[in-house]
Protein backbone atom coordinates (compact mmCIF):
# COMPACT_ATOMS: atom_id res chain seq x y z
CA UNK A 1 0.00 0.00 0.00
CA UNK A 2 3.18 2.48 0.75
CA UNK A 3 4.79 1.72 -2.92
CA UNK A 4 0.98 1.75 -4.34
CA UNK A 5 0.51 5.44 -2.76
CA UNK A 6 3.74 7.00 -3.68
CA UNK A 7 3.17 5.66 -7.28
CA UNK A 8 -0.01 7.06 -7.19
CA UNK A 9 1.17 10.43 -6.04
CA UNK A 10 3.73 10.75 -8.62
CA UNK A 11 0.76 10.08 -11.30
CA UNK A 12 -1.49 12.28 -9.77
CA UNK A 13 0.65 15.30 -10.89
CA UNK A 14 0.93 14.35 -14.11
CA UNK A 15 -2.80 13.27 -14.54
CA UNK A 16 -4.46 15.65 -12.33
CA UNK A 17 -7.65 17.15 -13.89
CA UNK A 18 -7.85 13.77 -16.11
CA UNK A 19 -8.13 11.01 -13.72
CA UNK A 20 -8.98 10.64 -10.65
CA UNK A 21 -6.87 7.51 -8.45
CA UNK A 22 -7.92 5.78 -5.90
CA UNK A 23 -5.29 3.12 -3.74
CA UNK A 24 -6.80 0.06 -2.37
CA UNK A 25 -5.81 -2.81 -0.47
CA UNK A 26 -3.47 -4.67 -1.07
CA UNK A 27 -2.28 -1.85 -3.22
CA UNK A 28 -4.48 -1.87 -6.15
CA UNK A 29 -4.32 1.76 -8.53
CA UNK A 30 -7.33 2.17 -9.81
CA UNK A 31 -7.99 4.77 -12.57
CA UNK A 32 -11.45 6.91 -13.30
CA UNK A 33 -11.44 9.39 -16.12
CA UNK A 34 -12.95 12.98 -14.65
CA UNK A 35 -16.51 13.76 -15.52
CA UNK A 36 -14.70 16.94 -17.44
CA UNK A 37 -12.20 14.49 -19.52
CA UNK A 38 -14.91 12.34 -20.79
CA UNK A 39 -17.06 15.16 -22.06
CA UNK A 40 -14.85 16.72 -24.11
CA UNK A 41 -13.92 13.65 -25.56
CA UNK A 42 -17.30 13.23 -26.08
CA UNK A 43 -17.43 16.96 -27.98
CA UNK A 44 -14.18 15.89 -30.21
CA UNK A 45 -16.24 13.11 -31.41
CA UNK A 46 -19.29 15.20 -32.31
CA UNK A 47 -16.92 17.60 -34.45
CA UNK A 48 -14.79 15.07 -36.04
CA UNK A 49 -11.82 14.35 -34.63
CA UNK A 50 -11.44 10.73 -34.86
CA UNK A 51 -8.57 9.34 -37.31
CA UNK A 52 -6.96 12.66 -37.12
CA UNK A 53 -4.16 11.88 -35.09
CA UNK A 54 -2.76 8.77 -37.71
CA UNK A 55 -3.43 7.83 -41.44
CA UNK A 56 -6.62 6.23 -41.03
CA UNK A 57 -8.69 8.23 -42.46
CA UNK A 58 -6.72 9.83 -44.85
CA UNK A 59 -7.57 7.51 -48.23
CA UNK A 60 -6.17 7.81 -51.91
CA UNK A 61 -8.37 9.44 -54.79
CA UNK A 62 -8.18 5.86 -56.19
CA UNK A 63 -10.00 4.20 -52.92
CA UNK A 64 -12.91 5.97 -53.14
CA UNK A 65 -16.05 3.59 -51.95
CA UNK A 66 -19.02 3.13 -54.56
CA UNK A 67 -22.08 3.67 -53.01
CA UNK A 68 -23.83 0.85 -54.81
CA UNK A 69 -21.75 -1.87 -54.18
CA UNK A 70 -23.86 -4.68 -52.86
CA UNK A 71 -23.00 -4.99 -48.53
CA UNK A 72 -23.40 -7.79 -47.16
CA UNK A 73 -26.48 -8.87 -45.12
CA UNK A 74 -25.07 -8.73 -41.99
CA UNK A 75 -24.11 -5.24 -41.96
CA UNK A 76 -27.27 -3.77 -42.43
CA UNK A 77 -28.17 -3.17 -38.89
CA UNK A 78 -25.19 -0.89 -38.67
CA UNK A 79 -26.11 0.87 -41.90
CA UNK A 80 -29.72 0.94 -40.25
CA UNK A 81 -28.25 2.46 -37.01
CA UNK A 82 -26.29 4.94 -38.82
CA UNK A 83 -28.86 5.97 -40.88
CA UNK A 84 -31.21 6.51 -37.93
CA UNK A 85 -28.46 8.55 -36.05
CA UNK A 86 -28.37 10.89 -39.46
CA UNK A 87 -32.65 11.18 -39.64
CA UNK A 88 -32.89 11.91 -35.65
CA UNK A 89 -30.15 15.08 -35.69
CA UNK A 90 -32.00 16.56 -38.98
CA UNK A 91 -35.34 15.92 -36.96
CA UNK A 92 -33.71 17.88 -33.84
CA UNK A 93 -32.58 20.27 -36.09
CA UNK A 94 -35.64 20.78 -37.77
CA UNK A 95 -37.68 20.86 -34.79
CA UNK A 96 -35.12 23.79 -33.26
CA UNK A 97 -33.61 21.16 -30.65
CA UNK A 98 -30.18 21.88 -31.82
CA UNK A 99 -29.01 24.47 -34.58
CA UNK A 100 -26.80 23.27 -37.71
CA UNK A 101 -24.69 25.32 -39.43
CA UNK A 102 -25.36 23.29 -42.49
CA UNK A 103 -28.66 20.87 -42.01
CA UNK A 104 -27.47 18.75 -44.69
CA UNK A 105 -24.39 16.32 -43.66
CA UNK A 106 -21.59 16.53 -45.90
CA UNK A 107 -18.13 14.83 -46.20
CA UNK A 108 -16.13 16.78 -43.92
CA UNK A 109 -14.14 15.44 -41.11
CA UNK A 110 -17.04 17.67 -39.18
CA UNK A 111 -19.50 15.85 -40.30
CA UNK A 112 -22.22 17.92 -37.52
CA UNK A 113 -21.33 21.80 -38.11
CA UNK A 114 -23.54 22.49 -34.23
CA UNK A 115 -23.72 26.09 -33.61
CA UNK A 116 -26.13 25.51 -30.51
CA UNK A 117 -25.86 25.35 -27.73
CA UNK A 118 -21.87 24.79 -28.61
CA UNK A 119 -20.38 22.90 -26.87
CA UNK A 120 -22.93 20.56 -26.25
CA UNK A 121 -24.38 20.39 -22.33
CA UNK A 122 -22.87 17.27 -21.43
CA UNK A 123 -22.43 18.13 -17.81
CA UNK A 124 -24.93 18.89 -15.22
CA UNK A 125 -24.34 22.43 -13.12
CA UNK A 126 -22.21 20.33 -10.44
CA UNK A 127 -19.84 19.35 -13.13
CA UNK A 128 -21.06 15.75 -13.42
CA UNK A 129 -22.00 13.60 -16.64
CA UNK A 130 -25.68 14.30 -17.49
CA UNK A 131 -25.37 10.73 -19.19
CA UNK A 132 -26.03 8.38 -16.17
CA UNK A 133 -28.96 5.37 -17.78
CA UNK A 134 -27.57 2.25 -18.05
CA UNK A 135 -27.57 2.34 -21.69
CA UNK A 136 -26.04 5.53 -21.70
CA UNK A 137 -23.46 4.36 -20.36
CA UNK A 138 -23.13 1.27 -22.21
CA UNK A 139 -23.37 2.94 -25.34
CA UNK A 140 -20.53 5.52 -23.93
CA UNK A 141 -18.25 1.89 -22.63
CA UNK A 142 -18.66 1.03 -26.63
CA UNK A 143 -17.73 3.76 -28.35
CA UNK A 144 -14.62 4.11 -25.78
CA UNK A 145 -13.49 0.42 -26.86
CA UNK A 146 -13.99 1.25 -30.45
CA UNK A 147 -11.84 4.57 -30.82
CA UNK A 148 -9.30 2.16 -29.05
CA UNK A 149 -9.50 -0.12 -31.37
CA UNK A 150 -8.97 2.47 -34.10
CA UNK A 151 -6.12 4.92 -32.39
CA UNK A 152 -4.41 1.83 -31.66
CA UNK A 153 -2.53 0.44 -34.82
CA UNK A 154 -0.34 -2.28 -32.72
CA UNK A 155 -4.15 -3.82 -32.51
CA UNK A 156 -6.09 -2.23 -35.39
CA UNK A 157 -4.89 -4.92 -37.99
CA UNK A 158 -6.67 -7.80 -35.90
CA UNK A 159 -9.57 -6.21 -34.84
CA UNK A 160 -12.51 -8.31 -36.25
CA UNK A 161 -14.61 -4.89 -37.18
CA UNK A 162 -17.83 -6.59 -38.55
CA UNK A 163 -17.94 -7.87 -35.02
CA UNK A 164 -17.40 -4.15 -33.25
CA UNK A 165 -19.52 -2.32 -35.68
CA UNK A 166 -22.41 -4.79 -34.69
CA UNK A 167 -21.89 -4.52 -30.61
CA UNK A 168 -21.67 -0.57 -31.19
CA UNK A 169 -25.13 -0.75 -33.64
CA UNK A 170 -27.08 -2.88 -30.96
CA UNK A 171 -25.94 -0.54 -27.80
CA UNK A 172 -27.01 2.26 -29.76
CA UNK A 173 -30.09 0.55 -30.76
CA UNK A 174 -31.15 -0.47 -26.82
CA UNK A 175 -30.15 3.09 -25.69
CA UNK A 176 -32.45 4.63 -28.41
CA UNK A 177 -34.90 2.17 -27.11
CA UNK A 178 -34.61 3.18 -23.09
CA UNK A 179 -33.52 6.65 -23.71
CA UNK A 180 -35.80 9.86 -25.09
CA UNK A 181 -35.15 12.53 -26.90
CA UNK A 182 -38.64 14.37 -27.31
CA UNK A 183 -41.44 14.54 -25.80
CA UNK A 184 -41.16 15.22 -22.04
CA UNK A 185 -38.04 15.32 -21.91
CA UNK A 186 -37.59 17.71 -24.50
CA UNK A 187 -39.84 19.92 -22.29
CA UNK A 188 -39.05 19.76 -19.11
CA UNK A 189 -35.01 18.97 -19.59
CA UNK A 190 -34.01 20.07 -22.92
CA UNK A 191 -30.30 19.69 -21.93
CA UNK A 192 -30.55 16.15 -21.45
CA UNK A 193 -32.50 16.11 -24.79
CA UNK A 194 -29.20 18.02 -26.13
CA UNK A 195 -26.65 15.66 -24.37
CA UNK A 196 -28.28 12.82 -25.82
CA UNK A 197 -28.39 13.74 -29.50
CA UNK A 198 -24.62 14.22 -28.72
CA UNK A 199 -24.25 10.64 -28.33
CA UNK A 200 -25.97 10.18 -31.12
CA UNK A 201 -23.68 12.42 -33.07
CA UNK A 202 -20.75 10.95 -31.21
CA UNK A 203 -22.01 7.31 -32.43
CA UNK A 204 -22.89 8.36 -35.55
CA UNK A 205 -19.36 9.44 -35.89
CA UNK A 206 -18.00 6.35 -34.95
CA UNK A 207 -20.02 4.00 -37.02
CA UNK A 208 -19.03 6.24 -40.17
CA UNK A 209 -15.51 5.89 -39.89
CA UNK A 210 -15.63 2.17 -38.48
CA UNK A 211 -18.20 1.48 -41.72
CA UNK A 212 -16.03 3.76 -44.45
CA UNK A 213 -12.17 3.28 -43.12
CA UNK A 214 -12.58 0.07 -41.71
CA UNK A 215 -15.03 -2.12 -43.79
CA UNK A 216 -14.77 -0.12 -47.22
CA UNK A 217 -18.74 0.03 -47.25
CA UNK A 218 -20.84 3.29 -47.99
CA UNK A 219 -22.40 5.13 -44.68
CA UNK A 220 -25.52 5.52 -45.79
CA UNK A 221 -27.62 8.78 -44.89
CA UNK A 222 -30.91 7.07 -45.40
CA UNK A 223 -32.46 4.04 -45.79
Amino acid sequence: MELASAIASDLSGICEGVFSIQIVPPGWINFELTHSTLATWLQSLVVGSLGRAGEQGSRGAEETIDAQCPVPNSLFAVEYAHARCCSLVLLAHGEGLIKLKEPVPNTSPAFWDVIFPNPLPWLNCDGTLRLNHPDERRLIGELIQVVDNIECLDVSGSVKWEKVALNLSQAFEKFWSNCRIWGEVKITSPELAQARLGLLMATQSVLRFVLEENLRVFAPLEL
